[in-house]
């Protein structure tokens, strides 16, 4: 394994910071961020922006138009931070490039040029996108589907943390990436900043865990950990972004923007650590196999918690790769029922629309405020037992290949405003393309990964 060199000083903590925790999430959470890294001596900020589907609506957005692809929101996140970051050594390292790294990268340029600062160095870490002829055939082959593959939207790999920490090392003000692991984006920094060479197991195992705290934005300062009256969380309006202290031995301690609402301590931690983890021994990602089986999470101080005790293993011998692709369209209809008997007129509603064209297609329906999240798609649970509502939103909804097909429930739930029960009101259709989605694992040899320094490209 290759064990990278760093002219750093290797001692000295790293400090990274997240804020953002997927691609929608608040634009103005890297400003107070950015203010801590600077009291701190400076550091690294991460935007993650990417889930399995995002990846797909960016190809999409690509198709349309060669220069877009990348995160819809990057001069909303980037440009109110950038003259800081770049003033006080602050490293950007973000997947915000989703489809088209090159094209956010020529982004930022721009947005540098705007604001009159200096032009930074800006890396593009590539590889991840699989959809060549080729490739995409070897992937249908893995994935045993006789899907066309005309179908095929996007095919990605999840790649690691090395070529991140390479360009750090080469001096990058900023890396963008396509679809690489998510904790990979505060690895990379600690690879470059540490030396840490990549078959240190343990060293990997507490980076790669490291950002797994971070990923997901404020759900480890308080945002999905809050349920009032029994898991209260202040200043939910104004919630911190977490920044983890990463120290030379892999131990970090986890706290959240200065001046912010929120909350981090070791009920959040611990909600965190565990959050998509399918098993604590066995923690798969492209850089570690982590284990956090004999991990602990201790009070450091207000809003500060440490973590120490995560071991690491071998990386596995495959990436995961996601190929998204049409399916049809998803079509969506809801109408509103108040007052007396709300939920029988909306239930009987929706049993009127399956009966007209559950013969086409299955159907889903929901009474938003009465029956939905617990609901079946079968319908069965429908007028069991439900409690009484008085104000009921049916939605009805549904997929089909055709889409002549799809729109027939947009025309049957907008018919119920005449065609009763009687108080219907507010009809609101949908109908977009559908994506669905298939994963399988490759070997790594089969995905050519590299990073590049780009110039800047003026009209």
């Amino acid at each position: 394994m290759s064990t990278l060199t760093t002219s750093h000083a290797a001692q000295r903590p790293l400090y990274v910071g997240c804020a953002t925790g997927f691609s929608g999430d608040r634009t103005d959470g890297a400003g107070p961020v950015v203010d801590t890294l600077i009291a701190l001596g400076g550091g690294v900020l991460n935007f993650e922006t990417l889930a399995e589907r995002t990846l797909a609506l960016a190809q999409i957005e690509k198709r349309k138009d060669p220069k877009m692809g990348y995160e819809p929101l990057l001069a909303d996140l980037v440009g109110p931070v950038l003259k800081r970051c770049l003033d006080h050594n602050i490293q950007i390292v973000s997947n915000f490039g989703a489809a088209n790294p090159q094209a956010a990268a020529q982004r930022i340029f721009a947005i540098a040029r705007e604001q009159n600062l200096r032009t930074p160095r800006i890396a593009v870490v590539y590889g991840d996108d699989l959809t060549e002829p080729e490739q995409l055939k070897f992937l249908l082959k893995k994935l045993g589907t006789n899907i066309d593959p005309a179908r095929v939207v996007s095919a990605n790999a999840y790649i690691g943390a090395f070529e991140i920490a390479q360009a750090l090392m080469e001096g990058a003000d900023i890396v963008v990436t396509g679809r690489v692991s998510d904790p990979s984006l505060t690895l990379g920094p600690a690879i470059a900043h540490f030396g840490w060479a990549m078959d240190d197991w343990h060293k990997m195992g507490c980076g790669t865990m490291a950002g797994h705290m971070l990923e997901c934005g404020t759900q480890v300062s308080g945002g999905y950990y809050s349920v009032p009256g029994q898991k209260s969380v202040p200043g939910m309006d104004r919630i911190g972004f977490p920044i983890a202290e990463i120290r030379a031995d892999g131990t970090f301690s986890v706290f959240k923007a200065n001046n912010t609402g929120g909350l981090v301590d070791d009920r959040t931690g611990r909600e965190q650590i565990l959050y998509e983890v399918h098993d604590p021994a066995r923690y798969l990602t492209p850089d570690v196999t982590a284990d956090i089986t004999e991990a602990t999470i201790t009070q450091e101080g207000p809003d500060r918690i440490r973590v120490e005790g995560i071991q690491g293993h071998p990386r596995p011998a495959e990436l995961k790769v996601n190929v998204c692709y049409d399916n049809g369209y998803l079509a969506e209809a809801e109408i509103s029922y108040a007052g007396f008997r709300a939920r029988e007129r909306a239930a009987l509603a929706g049993e009127t629309v399956r009966k007209r064209i559950g013969h086409l297609l299955p159907l889903r329906v929901d009474l938003i405020g009465a029956l939905s999240i617990f609901g079946d798609d079968a319908g069965e649970l429908m007028g069991k037992g439900l409690p009484e509502a008085r104000d009921v939103r049916l939605r009805v909804a549904g997929v089909h290949i055709d889409k002549s097909i799809a729109e027939k429930i947009l025309r049957e739930v907008t018919s119920l405003y005449c065609c009763g029960p009687a108080g219907g009101g507010g009809v609101r259709t949908s109908l977009r393309p559908r994506l669905d989605t298939l994963s399988c694992t490759i070997p790594r040899e089969s995905v050519p990964c590299g990073y590049r320094f780009v110039e800047e490209q003026r009209a």
